[in-house]
């Protein structure tokens, strides 16, 4: 680096870390590099990273003499986010001579989705010259602030108007094109990083006129390229280039063929019926006809019933016999799914071979399940909106039964109960909307469902949002009521209902009483995030006063929603009442965390369809990793019901709950680092940065529109087969951890 260059970056630097206060002395230790960084200096980054602290000791690692030292401490910048460290960030992009460094320091400036670093990044892609990864990293970066201004609201005068903020992102995203029109033009040369990150960028910012740059790339014989441009056609309902999308249904790679079929599904395309329903009935890849299902569900062809309730039929019947095989029966929830979509609005039949096919299908899904299931429910709903009432009062004899029998079990479990209240909900978005008698009807079983003493509190969020549906006038009245509900998560769906209402006085003064309570919560934050939101939805005094009370909580969280609801009200700013994170890591923890790093740590997940084993990587995500293995020794995850999967997508476990709402009591920063979202990855659930605590999911293909969004710590090395076989409701028997040198 010239001596020119190194001052321009001092300069930049000291204007930064003014703004900090002085740091306290490092005592000096003998250390043993780790990763090419010493333990001392990797020990200050993970600090000053779990405690969202940016201060004038990691902005001097930024012009650290060694290049991996740099390296790690713009990655530091990106995961804490302070806006005040672009500056000298977007210098050091100009002047860093290691490429590697370069790289990060884009993906971080990305990471933080500031616009103030957009017309560094711009100038980077606009250099032909630049290496690869670090336009690559460019216009990934230029994904997320454009991602990022797209889904901002009008904020304070004090902030870039909404005209000079859509100028902005009108920029990022020509440039944005303009970049992937410039690797399409030199196929021979292309750099296969930047098609595929800018390929995610056009996703995320959603540019006019995407289409026929995208489809330009679905020539590539590059399998990944393909995929990715199908991923972005299919997420952006983009017709360019069907026929040749139709053509690669027979495509020899199974992802290619599915986003192929998920493309094909979000169009709507007539033409593309007879292949669907042949990969639907006939691929040798679950993922591909898991995707050609979902695309008959969105074609609504009736041609398509009595074939796919026949392959549900067997499917269920396999699933049945054998217990092992969860994969049948998640392809047969989505034929249920499919089929309630493509019956939807239909003449009803009285006899016939598709009233047969049906039927059947129905009798097998009853047959293999001891309650109610969701996709079954809201497909009866779909289907005959007014014959799913009967069906309903034919279960409520078993209230009159015994608490242990099975069907009893069967109608008060809370997963039966939040099924049915799934599907008299659905009763409300059918098209077209069924009698009045139905309507009124469901909302009299919904409140039946609520004042019912036996209905378990887990089920009370999924029956309120069933009953807002409706948007039924006594709504209002009914939901301050579970303001007080000693479960936090029924608080929190109660609020953020609240805050989908007219604004009024009665609402405000509500949600102003059930805050205090919502802050003192110890294991969830969700009543007091849900609250803060509802109350900005306001719009008065009272209300933003209410708000500004929980800038003295004890929980980071809280404290940062606060002071954005406030920013965006008008408010003022409140940045300054952030602050830092009340860690509850230790140097001891971070330095166990620090010492997997190059050791081979594994954990065996054992759980009722079989093992699979996940390999860490304690490197890029060192404390996810330590908070994942030191519940996993506790015993945490034991016997834990798996609630979420979505075929060619997740598996989702970790929730102690059951209802995907629950967490081990706190919350871990993020570690979003550079690792891709594969087939078999391992990260971590969140509900917004930071909130992440004992959830984790397993990817069945790739998720590139995850990637630099959701902490990778893993990916499974052994057992995939496993993982495809898994089934909503299966169990975690245990955990095995496995460290080696």
């Amino acid at each position: 680096m010239q001596l020119g260059s190194y001052r321009t970056t001092l300069c930049a630097l000291l204007l930064l870390v003014a703004l900090f206060p002085a740091a306290a002395a490092q005592q000096p230790r003998a250390n043993r590099p780790i990763s090419a960084i010493p333990i001392n200096v990797l020990l200050r980054i993970m600090r000053a990273e779990d405690e969202r602290r940016w201060d004038k000791d990691l902005a001097s690692l930024l012009t650290y003499k060694s290049a991996p030292v740099r390296r790690r401490a713009a990655l530091a910048a990106g995961r804490i986010g302070d806006g005040r460290t672009v500056p000298a960030m977007v210098e050091l992009l100009k002047t860093e001579p290691d490429e590697g460094v370069r790289q990060m320091i884009a993906f971080a400036i990305g990471e933080i989705e500031s616009p103030v670093g957009a017309d560094a990044l711009i100038e980077v892609l606009g250099d032909s010259r630049a290496p690869g990864q670090v336009r690559a990293r460019a216009v990934e970066a230029l994904g997320k602030i454009g991602g990022s201004l797209l889904s901002r609201t009008p904020a304070s005068s004090d902030q870039p108007s909404p005209k000079v903020e859509d100028k902005q992102l009108a920029k990022i995203r020509t440039v944005i094109l303009e970049a992937l029109k410039f690797e399409a033009g030199r196929r021979s040369m292309s750099d296969r990083e930047t098609i595929l990150l800018g390929l995610t960028a056009v996703l995320r910012t959603r540019p006019e006129g995407a289409g026929t740059v995208v489809v330009r790339f679905l020539k590539y014989t590059d399998f990944r390229i393909v995929a990715d441009a199908l991923n972005t056609m299919a997420r952006l309902r983009l017709k360019d280039g069907n026929e040749q999308v139709r053509q690669l249904l027979g495509n020899g790679d199974a992802i290619v063929r599915a986003n192929a079929a998920r493309v094909l599904g979000a169009t709507e395309d007539k033409q593309a019926f007879d292949a669907l329903l042949d990969r639907a009935l006939h691929d040798d890849d679950l993922r591909v006809r898991v995707s050609a299902i979902r695309a008959l569900g969105s074609l609504k062809d009736e041609r398509a019933a009595i074939q796919l309730s026949r392959r549900g039929s067997e499917l269920f019947r396999v699933a049945h016999l054998t217990s092992g095989n969860g994969a049948a029966r998640n392809e047969g929830l989505e034929i249920l799914s499919a089929l309630g979509f493509i019956l939807m609005g239909k003449p009803r039949e009285d006899t016939g071979p598709r009233v047969a096919a049906i039927m059947e299908l129905g009798l097998r899904v009853r047959a293999m399940t001891n309650e109610n299931v969701l996709e079954d429910e809201v497909a009866l709903a779909r289907e005959d909106p007014e014959q799913y009432l009967d069906y309903l009062k034919g279960f409520e004899s078993a209230a009159a039964l015994p608490s242990n029998t099975d069907l009893s079990r069967t109608f008060y479990g809370w997963r039966s109960i939040a099924a049915r209240a799934a599907g008299l909900g659905e009763l409300g978005r059918v098209k077209p909307l069924p009698s009045s008698k139905v309507i009124e009807g469901s909302q009299l079983e919904l409140r039946r469902m609520l004042n019912d003493r036996r209905t378990p509190v887990s089920a009370v969020p999924n029956i309120l949002n069933a009953y807002a549906v409706f948007k039924p006038k006594d709504l209002s009245e009914l939901l301050p009521k579970y303001l007080a509900n000693r479960d936090v998560i029924v608080r929190a769906t109660a609020a953020e209902l609240l805050g989908e209402q007219p604004p009024s006085d009665a609402n405000m003064r509500a949600l102003i009483d059930a805050l205090p309570r919502a802050l003192q919560d110890k294991d969830l934050n969700d009543a007091a995030l849900a609250i803060l939101d509802a109350l900005a939805k306001q719009k008065n005094k009272d209300a933003n006063d209410a708000i500004k009370t929980a800038l003295d909580s004890s929980d980071h969280l809280i404290r940062r929603r606060a002071v954005a609801l406030l920013k965006a009200n008008g408010v003022g700013d409140f940045s300054n009442r952030i602050g830092t994170v009340q860690t509850r890591n230790t140097e001891a923890d971070y330095r166990r965390a620090i010492g997997r790093i190059g050791k081979h740590v594994t954990a065996t997940v054992v759980t009722s369809k079989g093992s699979f084993t996940i390999e860490f990587l304690p490197e890029d995500a060192p404390l996810t990793v330590d908070n994942f293995i030191q519940l996993g020794r506790k015993g945490f995850f034991n016997g834990q019901t798996i609630p979420r999967v979505v075929p060619n997508f997740v598996i989702q476990a970790g929730d102690p709950r059951g209802d995907t709402n629950g967490g081990p009591g706190y919350q871990i920063r993020c570690e979003i680092n550079e690792v891709p979202y594969e087939r078999a990855a391992v990260g971590m659930a969140l509900s917004g940065k930071d909130t992440g605590g004992s959830q984790w999911f397993v990817t069945h293909s790739p998720q590139p529109h995850l990637d630099g969004g959701y902490t990778v710590f893993g990916r499974v090395i052994r057992g995939m087969e496993v993982v495809d076989k898994i089934a909503r409701g299966d169990i975690i028997r245990r955990v095995i951890v496995n460290e080696k040198n």
